[in-house]
């Protein structure tokens, strides 16, 4: 009788389970048994192991082979399992030592020639394979750079079933046949999944610096611009409201451009989400660019907050964790997709129950909507002939409910572009880089003020603590508690007043929130004039 194990990971949402693999060879008729609560693709992996040892040399046991997944209580999917099975059987039959294998995490698929096929989820998976305690790991050739990202693990990549073998077995490694330059890599179509939506986690063509249109071709919309520029350096959610063509498309599109790189562990949880979805890009193992993500105003409850057969797959929210999610004609989305944002945008996670299970995603991103005023969009313009009945442009724009609106810092309105601005004839806007580098130095004065806390960005302080510990100038909030006493601000309100109140006085040095610096974020939220200057932090 021959027993060996190794070890292997199954994913939940984006956290992962490491799985004993077993292997037992027993007297009695030629069998392959697999137990352990396996999915319909992990069942087939009995044909793709047997077919793939017997290709790569060696030789199939013919005896009662059981292999047994452990914990059996967790499901367990996908093809990555492949490779630490055959290490099992292997061991098992003596082929190699089951001790060279007991302390290794295996991953990924085998093809039927003995070829190792990369699967999606190999950060993710190596990230749970470390808090484990397990320091080394096996996986395909192609994503040895995204397992490389974990510290202090040592990764093996292989191409090939003989390759393990012979580096097991102190044997000389064969040497695979490469493919040829130019010719496309079908190794590589089990990192993508299609239908998932590929790329839409990106901000735009990888290979494009720019990250979206500059901001200094946006012609006018100078406080539209300035919106934007607050709700980058806080992280803080947008509402753009206007006519057609004025431009709301074009100044989401630019936010992407003066969002800050993302850190080290911002890139590491943005590229295990992206990885467990399928549109991590081949050849870019670590997202280092904020994701941006704007799904079509048809797309459903959970192709936005997640869902799907069995266990339930990131969605829109969860692709543009550390980035943004922009909503385009937002009240021509379904009401019960809008609401459903509603817990996300304050807990920065979603947490979707199934019965197959619950399933925790990361859902930390600022969201941006665009919206027209009524169905034809002519409604806020004098002279326009919009003749949308009073009662289908409240329904229309109640369609985005008080609830989800209140969660939303920033509410900009639209102006239609002027000819002189349209033409050229006006002052020319800042470019994206320009602006982008007042973000980077407002985002490192709110990152020392919050060194010792678990809050990054001024968006993620707590109402208590601004309230109690991070206190604005004496006298500056008089003009919101006035708001307050008529109705015109929550208490969440507030909150969100005071946390962009700090993001203004980042950008312009100050080093607490000042009358005038209330003054813009309560304009910025309530839309109603209060005298400040046009540039954000400016004196007149």
């Amino acid at each position: 009788m021959g027993f060996a194990r190794t070890c292997s990971v199954a994913l939940v949402g984006v956290e992962g389970v490491v799985v004993e693999v077993q292997a037992d060879l027993e007297p009695g008729v030629a069998a392959f048994t697999l137990v352990g609560l396996p999915d319909k693709s992990l069942s087939e992996s009995r044909d793709r192991v047997r077919a793939a040892v017997v290709n790569s040399g060696a030789e199939w046991p013919q005896k009662k082979l059981t292999v047994g997944l452990s914990p059996a209580s967790v499901p367990k999917g996908g093809s990555g399992f492949d490779l630490a099975v055959a290490a099992a059987v292997l061991g098992a039959a003596e082929r190699i030592d089951p001790r060279a294998i007991a302390d290794l995490v295996l991953i990924g698929e085998l093809g039927l020639d003995g070829r190792v096929r990369p699967v999606r989820g190999i950060l993710p998976a190596v990230l749970a394979a470390a808090d484990a305690g397990y320091r080394q790991v096996v996986v395909p050739e192609q994503t040895a750079g995204e397992a490389a990202l974990v510290p202090g693990v040592s990764v093996l990549g292989v191409r090939s079933l003989r390759q393990l073998i012979a580096v097991l077995t102190d044997e000389p490694v064969p040497a695979e046949e490469a493919v040829e330059e130019g010719r496309p890599d079908a190794m590589l179509a089990g990192l993508l999944v299609p239908g998932a939506g590929i790329g839409t986690g990106l901000a735009s063509d990888p290979t494009d610096p720019a990250g979206g249109p500059d901001l200094a071709d946006v012609a006018g919309q100078h406080r539209a611009r300035r919106a934007l520029e607050v709700a980058a350096a806080g992280s803080h959610h947008l509402l753009l409201s206007g006519p057609p063509g004025a431009g709301k498309t074009m100044l989401a599109e630019s936010l992407p451009g003066i969002l800050p790189p993302l850190t080290r562990q911002e890139s590491l949880e943005v590229t295990a989400v992206h990885s467990v979805a399928g549109i991590l890009p081949p050849g870019e193992p670590l997202v280092h660019r904020a994701p941006y993500c704007a799904p079509h105003h048809s797309a459903t409850m959970q192709s936005l907050v997640g869902g799907g057969n069995g266990l339930p797959r990131p969605g829109a929210v969860s692709l543009a964790h550390r980035g943004i999610l922009f909503l385009d004609e937002a009240p021509e989305f379904s009401g019960k997709a809008l609401d459903a944002l509603r817990q996300p945008l304050e807990s920065g996670h979603v947490v979707i129950a199934r019965a197959a299970g619950v399933v925790r995603l990361p859902a930390r991103f600022l969201l941006a909507l665009a919206a027209n005023p009524c169905p034809c969009g002519r409604h806020s313009l004098q002279g326009a002939g919009c003749e949308c009945p009073a009662a289908l442009v409240r329904r229309y724009q109640a369609r985005l409910s008080g609830p989800l609106l209140d969660r939303v810092d920033l509410r900009v309105e639209v102006e239609p572009v002027t000819r002189a601005d349209l033409l050229g004839q006006g002052d020319r806007g800042e470019s994206s880089a320009t602006v982008a580098a007042r973000v980077r130095e407002a985002r490192a004065r709110a990152a020392a003020r919050l060194a010792d806390t678990p809050w990054n960005v001024n968006s993620e302080i707590p109402g208590h603590e601004l309230r109690t510990r991070y206190l604005a100038a004496p006298g500056a909030l008089a003009a919101a508690e006035r708001d307050i006493e008529r109705g015109l601000l929550t208490a969440r309100g507030l909150d969100r007043v005071l946390r962009v109140a700090w993001t203004v006085a980042d950008l312009a040095g100050h080093d607490r929130p000042d009358s005038q610096d209330i003054a813009l974020a309560l304009e910025l939220r309530t839309g109603v004039t209060r005298g400040v200057p046009v540039g954000a932090g400016e004196r007149a």
